[in-house]
């Protein structure tokens, strides 16, 4: 009979068990010093190795040569305890022996030495199933077991388990195992069984696993039924998951506010038996990855994609605010709560992208945040809201002809208004000479030299520059890092730069370099400042006067004298 793999590679040694370094190692040298407890708790998620460090830990402990606290599998005992010839290890689930007449058994088996081997262990699973009494029954001989007895409690809910059985327990918690722990074992096992499995395909079977090594091993089965060279593509389609392609296509369509594609792409996944519930939990879980590129220093260690899925995730981030991406989320989670409680999950998740791409339906206070946050956007990049403006004025302008009509009569008083125009003859002789004097300061970095100390002497530290040099990074990381440890002053209409290293100063005198500062700090504080250096104004000596000095002295011992 074919045996699946999660038996068929079940960890034979604590060397093999992956990710729960924090069990192994302190199960090996408590064996190697001979340490044995009475009784262990193991617990954690769903395939993370529990019931396997429990069967290794009930071998080593019988064990007649143990190998660096590992069990040797090759005594009588080891190879007894594999092919069930010994019957002093009992393993008991608890889900359907749970109550007080199942443990009273255990409990009275207890009391009998070992037919063969040097403990009698109870493996105990889902321990947290049994009842009340049952719990009540063995909690004396958890507290005085018998000298021959270990019991090895295994549960993924130990928040249900009594405060009198946890703190007679040495309790083991398995987390969740990594990604990389879970591909690399993916490999090692595909390699063993004569195929292959690319790395992307790895990670993508870690993602759907979400940390237990037994569901990894069990989609990576699915998958050699029908191939034996492991591909993304076949990974998807053995958990029936939609394409990366789609995700960013439904994500660009929510971006782009373009509601028929939307549509259009869940009727062609729904027509492919895509599941729509798993594919919402996709989505929120893309939408995450945007979040995570947003708020953390190193997403890429936080995220399971290929190179240029990340890439393409990054740019996609781009384009979205965090609140619009939160909003996002969480509209998708609302919609995958009340999938199937009502109407099919496919017109569920169709309202959710219609909402994302129709903001102007959602009236919620987390819509009106993400619409908020795109209007401070388009605010300091001075482009959208114009244009969004313009647009909304010329039908208020066609809606009253009214008043386009009575304009006319007034339209004939310009030339009456020219005469004003010779104005110019006694008011214009300053204007060209002001001019001048703009168009030099606009072309010069930094003022003459004559209010230089007072430019410095205005200057008042700039406290947006931090966000202004992380938002430089995003068009040069190399000019980014020039200005990372610099300050900055305002002074006017004068941005003022205080920096150690000449390379930021460099970077100023280039005009497309400073081209782009200037665009990074118009984007988050609205305003064009001219750029120059700070230099900190020079404290002048005051000089002391030795006569007034001495008449001071005088006066302050009483001393009466005459200025004159």
């Amino acid at each position: 009979m074919y045996q699946v793999l999660y038996r068929k590679w079940r960890p034979q040694h604590f060397g093999d068990v992956a990710g729960q370094p924090q069990v192994t190692e302190t199960l090996r040298n408590a064996l190697k010093s001979e340490r044995i407890n009475h009784a262990y708790l193991f617990t954690g998620s769903r395939g993370t190795g529990k019931t396997t460090c429990a069967k290794i830990l009930a071998k080593a402990v019988n064990c007649l040569n143990l190998k660096d606290g590992d069990p040797c599998g090759e005594c009588e005992n080891c190879r007894g305890i594999d092919d069930g010839s010994i019957l002093d290890v009992v393993e008991m689930d608890a889900a359907s022996n749970r109550g007080i007449g199942d443990i009273r058994e255990v409990i009275d088996e207890a009391q009998i030495l070992p037919a063969r081997a040097k403990y009698r262990v109870y493996i105990i699973d889902e321990v947290h199933m049994l009842t009340t009494e049952a719990f009540n029954a063995l909690l004396k001989t958890l507290e005085e077991p018998p000298e021959h007895v270990v019991f090895i409690l295994a549960t993924t809910e130990v928040h249900k388990l009594p405060a009198t059985i946890l703190s007679r327990c040495q309790r083991f918690d398995f987390h969740r195992i990594s990604p990389d722990a879970i591909r690399a074992r993916l490999s090692y096992v595909a390699e063993q069984e004569g195929a292959t499995i690319t790395d992307d395909a790895a990670r993508l079977i870690a993602a759907v696993a979400d940390g237990a090594m037994r569901d990894a091993l069990s989609l990576m089965d699915r998958c050699l039924g029908s191939t034996r060279n492991i591909a993304t593509d076949d990974v998807r389609l053995a958990a029936g998951l939609a394409k990366k392609d789609y995700l960013f296509e439904l994500a660009n369509a929510c971006i782009n506010k373009n509601t028929a594609k939307a549509l259009e792409l869940i009727a062609k996944l729904h027509s492919e038996s895509k599941d729509m519930a798993r594919l919402c939990d996709e989505l929120i879980d893309h939408f995450r990855s945007l979040m995570m590129i947003k708020t953390t220093r190193h997403p890429r260690d936080l995220i399971v994609m290929s190179d240029d899925e990340f890439e393409d995730a990054q740019t996609q981030s781009d384009y979205l605010t965090l609140g619009e991406i939160v909003y996002m989320m969480d509209t998708l989670q609302n919609a995958y709560k009340r999938m199937g409680k009502g109407n099919s999950n496919k017109t569920e998740l169709e309202m959710a992208l219609v909402r994302l791409s129709s903001p102007e339906l959602e009236g919620t206070n987390e819509a009106l945040t993400a619409r908020l946050s795109a209007l401070e956007k388009a605010v300091k990049s001075g482009v959208t809201v114009v244009t969004q403006t313009v647009e909304t004025e010329k039908p208020k302008q066609e809606e009253k002809p009214k008043p386009v009509v009575e304009e006319p009569p007034k339209a004939v008083e310009p030339p009456k208004a020219e005469p004003v125009k010779e104005q110019p003859k006694a008011v214009e002789p300053p204007k060209p000479e002001s001019k001048p004097q703009q168009k030099a300061a606009e072309a010069r970095p930094l003022p003459s030299a004559l209010n230089m100390d007072e430019l410095y002497a205005n200057a008042k530290p700039f406290r947006q520059w931090p966000e202004v040099v992380e938002n430089i990074m995003k068009y040069s990381k190399a000019i980014g890092s020039a200005f990372s440890n610099t300050n900055a002053y305002e002074s006017g209409q004068y941005l003022l730069i205080d920096a150690d290293s000449e390379i930021a100063f460099s970077l100023l005198r280039q005009s497309s370099q400073r081209e782009n500062i200037r665009k990074a700090i118009l984007e988050i504080t609205g305003r064009t400042y001219k750029l120059g250096p700070y230099k900190k104004p020079e404290k002048k000596e005051e000089k002391n006067d030795p006569l007034a000095s001495l008449i001071s002295d005088l006066k302050e011992r009483g001393v009466e004298v005459n200025e004159e």
